[in-house]
């Protein structure tokens, strides 16, 4: 096979797209394949005609956009391609995890683990885990510390804190408790009975004592 049927591409002088087969394949490789795929990626660089060097104003322009913690694009070797393997395979199997996933410090331990924090791997990493994660970060299936560590690490600024839980306490409506405190006891039907009985008991001791002195 030569170098393109590796790839995966037609011939070109496209740098850019040969750059992106390479990194397409590689999400895939295998240790060997892609040694192979490394190869491969410098013999069609080679085969390509040198890229157009862009003006002098152009290249500022360029270089001001990126951020000071960015490096270049550039392709992942062997040994880094591995390690964006490994740190995708523990985040699905975090995913898996409803209790662990929900613990900010977790995923802290597994992102920010050297070299994965390396800006080009960070990247990559975010690339591969945007479609699934993103979406769970901004929907608000992860807690507001998770949401907030991925959205910096990983640049997603659409992520926002999540709204405070809403206080499910019942509490009376305003002027509730003064409508309760103005009906009267239950209790005070009791008395006109109380005084009923007490008027009998006496009303049957007159009799009862009228008829005992006759």
């Amino acid at each position: 096979m030569n170098c393109w049927e590796i790839l995966g591409i037609e011939p070109t002088g496209d740098r850019r797209r040969i750059q992106d087969a390479y990194e397409q394949q590689l999400k895939f490789a295998s240790e060997d394949e892609a040694r192979r795929l490394e190869q491969a990626f410098r013999e069609a660089v080679g085969d390509a005609p040198a890229p157009v060097k862009p003006a002098d104003d152009a290249v500022q322009t360029e270089q001001h956009s990126q951020s000071q913690d960015e490096e270049p694009e550039r392709p992942l070797d062997a040994n880094e391609g591995q390690v964006v393997r490994e740190v995708v395979i523990q985040i699905k199997a975090l995913l898996n995890d409803s209790s662990r996933s929900k613990d900010a410090g977790i995923w802290k331990a597994i992102l920010a683990e050297p070299p994965a924090d390396e800006p080009q791997l960070r990247r990559e990493i975010g690339r591969q885990l945007e479609p699934q994660v993103r979406p769970m970060a901004e929907n608000g299936t992860f807690p507001a510390p998770v949401a907030q560590f991925l959205g910096e690490w990983f640049g997603w600024f659409a992520i926002e804190e999540a709204p405070e839980e809403a206080d499910e306490r019942k509490y009376p409506e305003p002027g509730m408790a003064e409508e309760q405190d103005e009906q009267p006891p239950q209790m005070v039907n009791f008395w006109p009975a109380v005084i009923g009985w007490i008027v009998g008991l006496v009303i049957l001791a007159t009799l009862f004592g009228g008829m005992g002195g006759g």
